[in-house]
């Protein structure tokens, strides 16, 4: 989902199009936990790395999962693509 509307900051979302992200998100979020091997989905607003309003949704299968100070995994285009790949098949 992608507004028509740029907004930096998430709290600065008018209420409706703050609902219909995390309704958007919920969707996305079943997708990538029935394509994923986890646990959950982690949820993430951040609001400094881009200046655009946005979430992270993160497969995780322990709190430490959503640490941000990890390094990030480091995958391959190909394995990128088979993960999307799943999700658009769930």
């Amino acid at each position: 989902m992608i507004p028509k509307r740029e907004v930096d900051y998430i709290f600065d979302l008018p209420e409706e199009l703050l609902s219909e992200i995390l309704i958007f998100s919920k969707s996305v979020a079943a997708k990538i936990e029935a394509a994923m091997d986890c646990e959950r989905i982690g949820i993430s607003i951040i609001g400094l790395e881009v200046p655009h309003a946005h979430v992270h949704l993160i497969p995780i299968n322990s709190v430490s999962d959503m640490n941000f100070s990890k390094p990030k995994l480091d995958l391959s285009q190909e394995e990128l693509a088979e993960i999307a790949a799943k999700i658009n098949r769930s």
